[in-house]
């Protein structure tokens, strides 16, 4: 829900546990409490999707029987999986652009104990129009950090367990050719399609692909997301690592993103989320500004964590 600075600060000094997504200048002004948080000043509230750096985000975690905090660096964020709870929930936050999101982003797959303990979260961001940096919060002692990420552990009650799902509106193109690259890699030059060997900017280029449009791949029924950052001097980013031996394709255009998404989310049977989030990428090029999708609310990110790191794609954790 969104709240203001007010409503924020007493609910910590109440003793809260809470996880709170805000712009810097409202992070930065919180007492130190049972919180974590990251920098974004875009949202998918109840009321619609908004830009607004008036006012925070917060999920409270009352199920939560107990919680411990962690910042990690590049070299040791995957200690996550040996330092949670056996029974519980890790809320991880990354800041876009850092070294320890790079590196959750292309090794995350290859961790098979990530499968075993529930991890979701997001990817922080900043303002679009202005520029900064993205920051993620340890509400426990106040401190920020732009390079490094935070992760609440949260033990769960006996019998209850966090299930954590996605809502994909892409679909690949299955008229297209597959495409395959040589390694992970956020920054691409090379890939083969249908196992010819190309420059893959100057494939996108010939072929007038619509980059609004991620590439898709098939992960086991599961269709999960890489999305174009730019096109320049021979090479592709990407915002997140496509993996070697995987097959991808574009995806079909998607006409109208809300409908869309209360389409699958229809379809699908709309939860009880704790936490959810949505991807900047949707918000930009579906216009989601003032719309809603419901029951789903929460940050705008600049990637979203489902065990690895996703784009494009709605993130929710529900416990059962």
């Amino acid at each position: 829900m969104l709240v203001t600075l007010d409503k924020a600060t007493s609910l910590i000094k109440e003793g809260k546990t809470l996880h709170i997504a805000a712009d810097e200048s409202l992070l930065a002004k919180l007492p130190t409490g049972n919180w974590i948080g990251g920098t974004t000043p875009y949202f998918i509230a109840e009321d619609g999707g908004i830009f607004t750096k008036d006012k925070l985000f917060v999920n409270e975690f009352d199920f939560a029987e107990e919680i411990q905090v962690a910042v990690y660096g590049k070299y040791n964020i995957f200690q996550i999986v040996e330092e949670c709870y056996d029974n519980g929930l890790t809320m991880l936050i990354l800041p876009f652009g850092s070294a320890v999101a790079a590196k959750y982003a292309k090794e995350a797959p290859d961790v098979e104990e990530l499968l075993m303990h529930p991890t979701v979260g997001w990817v922080s961001g900043l303002d679009l129009n202005t520029g900064g940096e993205a920051k993620v919060f340890d509400g426990t002692t106040g401190e920020s950090y732009t390079d490094k990420a935070v992760a609440m552990y949260i033990r769960l009650p006996k019998g209850k367990t966090a299930m954590i799902n996605l809502v994909n509106i892409f679909e690949d193109d299955k008229t297209d050719p597959t495409i395959t690259f040589p390694e992970n890699e956020l920054d691409v030059s090379t890939c083969f399609v249908n196992g010819q060997k190309v420059n893959f900017a100057e494939y996108i280029q010939r072929k007038n692909l619509d980059t609004q449009m991620p590439l898709v791949a098939d992960y086991n029924g599961v269709y999960i997301n890489t999305s174009i950052k730019a096109v320049e001097n021979g090479k592709v980013g990407l915002y997140a690592p496509v993996f070697k031996g995987i097959g991808y394709r574009f995806a079909t255009r998607v006409s109208d993103y809300a409908e869309e998404f209360k389409n699958r989310i229809d379809a699908a049977g709309a939860g009880t989320p704790i936490f959810s989030c949505n991807c900047i990428l949707n918000y930009l090029y579906g216009n989601l500004e003032g719309k809603t999708t419901p029951p789903y609310a929460g940050p705008v990110s600049f990637g979203e964590v489902a065990y690895q790191l996703l784009n494009q794609t709605l993130v929710y954790c529900e416990i059962v």
